[in-house]
């Protein structure tokens, strides 16, 4: 079995956490391609939302997927998820399904409570994944409350720091919700410790995507 890793971020945190839990779904024996392409997020932030031009690359890097014989594909970054999205007729025709790292964690949210907190340091991601909590409620037939959190400088800072960032960001919404959700995947490694804090479920995409990429493989039969 070999599966496409579509990295926009490359923090060393995000690639260990993806591939543990991609590995811990499928397998060690699982064959990763990974590609990485921290030039699409950057043109995305400098732009403010996703341009003709980021978008494209991504589109080709999961045909490149394809084209080298995966089965399916994990789109990594929640910022160009809705690109992924705007891929699935594609993937379809050639059957080899793009799952979102961010999707699942979404409906988990949406099933745990009605107030939902989304957390992130960059607001290109914050407010695709606002649109995927509100896309995934209206589907699940549920009413909810978005309370958004933008960390502002996080992004880039070392371990110590942005675990002391969200810390003092979810304590900020915490008595406003049931149930945060960390918008980055590059955020995941700080969740343990955000919920022995809290008390609260806040949810990391890594884990949710693994399992989503699973089970999107099972559904071809592999």
């Amino acid at each position: 079995m070999k599966v496409g890793l579509v990295y926009t971020s490359t923090t060393p945190e995000l690639i260990a956490d993806v591939e543990r839990e991609v590995r811990g779904q499928l397998g060690d024996d699982v064959e990763l391609f990974s590609q990485q392409d921290p030039s699409i997020l950057a043109q995305v932030r400098e732009a403010g939302y996703v341009t003709t031009q980021p978008a494209a690359r991504l589109i080709s890097m999961f045909m490149k997927a394809a084209e080298e014989g995966c089965d399916a594909v994990l789109n990594i970054c929640s910022s160009v998820g809705e690109v992924a999205d705007a891929a699935q007729d594609a993937a379809r025709y050639i059957g080899v399904p793009i799952v979102r790292i961010d999707e699942e964690m979404a409906r988990e949210a949406v099933r745990l409570g009605s107030r939902v907190g989304v957390m992130a340091t960059l607001p290109t991601t914050l407010e695709p994944t606002k649109n995927t909590v509100r896309r995934v409620a209206r589907e699940m037939g549920k009413k909810i409350e978005i309370v958004d959190c933008l960390i502002d400088g996080a992004f880039g800072l070392d371990q110590t720091q942005f675990k002391k960032r969200l810390s003092d960001a979810a304590a900020s919404i915490i008595d406003k919700v049931d149930v945060i959700v960390l918008a980055q995947g590059s955020m995941a490694y700080a969740e343990p410790d955000l919920t022995k804090t809290f008390g609260k479920p806040i949810l990391g995409s890594p884990r949710f995507g693994a399992a989503a990429l699973k089970d999107a493989l099972k559904a071809k039969g592999l």
